[in-house]
């Protein structure tokens, strides 16, 4: 006579087998296309490279790497940023990599540049005027170096006289600062404590320039409404 519940359990164990084989293919394809990538990956992007991932939770791929890196304690782990998923090195081995990287860093933006991406993040989609409607000086040179390190870019044109170019930010600003998107950015007055807490963000930003990150300097509230200008000192042209 077959004994039935032995092989019964016989093929769900074989099926267990697999299902964990499959499950650490996954993990070692997600990993190797993370480490050669020098951007974020989105879904999208990995299931088009990899067939394999068809169908599959790639979140639930990677929380499991997550998971391995934890308990092998591992100096990096996954994280999301930009709609897109990317390795990290963990925060406290941070000054060797700055070490290694010191004479590649991104070069830190000028509290000019910095603060006209404040009001593009903030009030976007926005024109050049409606920026220099709020710092009350010319913006081109500012404009012009944002664009050039992919900051922002041109979003379309607005209903105005001239149609006038609108600007918008980037993947590459999500990135900068660290962010899954856009809705991530902070509302205007959590800035000063968010700023106090990050020595990351500290690090990237001067302290004087983010002093001058305060939304009544930007000419912001917090609902994205107007404040009168303080007229500046100049209104040469900017870089």
């Amino acid at each position: 006579m077959v004994n039935t519940k032995s092989n019964f359990l016989d093929e769900m164990e074989e099926t267990g087998l697999e299902q964990q084989e499959k499950e650490a293919q996954l993990q070692i394809i997600l990993e190797v296309l993370l480490f050669a990538s020098e951007e974020p990956l989105s879904a999208n992007k990995i299931r088009e490279i990899a067939p394999e991932f068809k169908g599959v939770e790639i979140k639930r791929i990677a929380d499991g790497l997550n998971r391995i890196y934890e308990k092998t304690g591992r100096s990096f782990r996954i994280e999301m940023v930009a709609g897109g998923y990317q390795l990290f090195s963990q925060p406290e081995f941070a000054p060797y990599v700055e070490q290694l990287y010191r004479k590649r860093q991104q070069s830190k933006l000028s509290s000019k540049a910095l603060e006209t991406l404040a009001i593009v993040a903030y009030k976007q989609p926005v024109t050049r005027h409606e920026i220099e409607e709020i710092r009350g000086v010319n913006v081109d040179g500012v404009i012009k170096t944002l664009l050039s390190r992919n900051l922002i870019t041109i979003a379309g044109t607005a209903n105005a006289p001239g149609n006038p170019y609108v600007y918008k930010t980037t993947d590459t600003f999500l990135e900068y600062f660290g962010l899954k998107d856009i809705r991530e950015l902070p509302k205007l007055k959590e800035l000063d404590e968010i700023v106090e807490a990050d020595d990351e963000l500290k690090g990237k930003l001067d302290t004087a320039t983010l002093k001058e990150l305060a939304p009544e300097i930007l000419g912001l509230e917090e609902n994205g409404k107007q404040k009168p200008d303080e007229p500046e000192s100049s209104s040469t042209n900017e870089g």
